[in-house]
């Protein structure tokens, strides 16, 4: 896979970090694009968000089941945002504030400093809003997303 830029973020440490963006409405960092991809920006100012596909590169290894951080009990890892997987690719919704030649800033950002970016989509509400959709396990638990913090169990 083709690195095409990183993420700036003001978390340095795997602990304490918000576990979704959603948890991070107000934390501000930048997306970083290598010179060879900044003429793909074009046109992504329109947008006020974007999905942000990165690699976890600080993920060496999985468990199919894992305790995560929404949940005391063990799931399957497929079924769980857990960031330890057999392809360790992690996706956040983050808020454009600007677009500014080969960096994008931004607002919820949720990933650690220097993490490396795949690649970019616009997020578009006619296409990404499932309505009536389900959520399972997480249905009772997936309110506190905005206020718990990552600890070491996928360090």
């Amino acid at each position: 896979m083709v690195h095409i830029g990183f993420i700036k973020s003001p978390f340095k440490k795997l602990e304490n970090m918000p576990i979704q963006s959603v948890g991070a409405q107000s934390t501000e960092g930048s997306v970083h694009i290598y010179p060879d991809f900044v003429q793909g920006l074009k046109d992504l100012d329109g947008f006020s968000h974007i999905y942000a596909i990165y690699e976890f590169h600080k993920s060496n290894n999985y468990n199919l089941i894992v305790k995560p951080f929404l949940d005391d009990t063990k799931r399957g890892l497929f079924s769980t945002r857990a960031p330890k997987r057999p392809n360790p690719i992690g996706l956040s919704i983050f808020n454009i504030v600007k677009v500014i030649n080969e960096t994008i800033l931004v607002k919820g950002v949720d990933v650690l400093d220097g993490t490396p970016l795949l690649d970019i989509k616009p997020y578009v509400s006619k296409f990404d809003i499932i309505h009536n959709s389900k959520n399972g396990w997480l249905e009772k638990t997936m309110n506190k997303s905005d206020t718990i913090v990552s600890d070491k169990r996928f360090k």
